[in-house]
């Protein structure tokens, strides 16, 4: 089975969020369309039917990965805060 990319997925769940914010602040069919894609795309990476289940594996997955290190075996900078972002 494919793991996707903690970077890509951190960066589409803090999309989703900002999305699900500038929605609830101010109704937009632009904002609802590019929430819509946000969230089918997290959707199929990982692998889920429901936003609130792609979300919770998504966090799940950033946090398994807390505590990793870089390839040359610093801490990853880039690396989860342990903060969830979920619905």
């Amino acid at each position: 089975m494919l793991v996707p990319d903690p970077k890509v997925v951190r960066e589409l769940l803090t999309r989703y969020a900002s999305l699900r914010i500038a929605q609830a602040e101010r109704e937009s069919l632009t904002t609802a369309r590019e929430l819509a894609d946000v969230s089918y795309t997290l959707c199929v990476m990982m692998g889920k039917t429901g936003i609130h289940d792609a979300v919770a594996a998504a966090d799940a997955l950033l946090l398994a990965g807390t505590g990793t290190r870089d390839t040359d075996g610093t801490p990853d900078p880039d690396e989860e805060s342990g903060l969830s972002l979920a619905v």
